[in-house]
């Protein structure tokens, strides 16, 4: 599995930014997806899950009501809307396949990973 992320950037502080992760390599719909983030200095971090159909999401306390998950099968693509942004939530955003199950908060759960993309939130 293939995984390239899009759609980062600079932004102020209140705007919103929509992340791309498309994917190749095995059928799309056959594993949920996943987005971690890396801040300076900090650990990756767990931000959203999607199952594989689009019907069970979960979300990171810090990102919940702001963010949102979603993904197309028919284009290989999960997508990460991200409103209200803030500066706290600069940082390479990645986009990760579990090809095993749904929807692990944890990084050891994914088997695949993007590059990452950076996004930057000014204040």
């Amino acid at each position: 599995v293939q995984l390239v992320e899009s759609g980062g950037g600079l932004v102020q502080a209140g705007g919103s930014l929509r992340l791309s992760c498309a994917a190749s390599g095995r059928a799309f719909n056959n594993y949920s997806m996943g987005w971690f983030r890396r801040a300076p200095g900090k650990e990756r971090e767990f931000v959203a899950a999607i199952s594989w159909n689009g019907g069970n999401t979960y979300y990171a306390d810090s990102v919940k009501g702001r963010f949102t998950i979603s993904r197309d099968n028919a284009k290989n693509t999960v997508y990460l809307q991200m409103n209200s942004l803030k500066p706290e939530d600069t940082a390479v955003y990645y986009c990760a396949a579990d090809l095993g199950g749904c929807c692990s908060t944890s990084a050891l759960g994914y088997d695949y990973w993007g590059q990452g993309t950076q996004v930057t939130v000014s204040s």
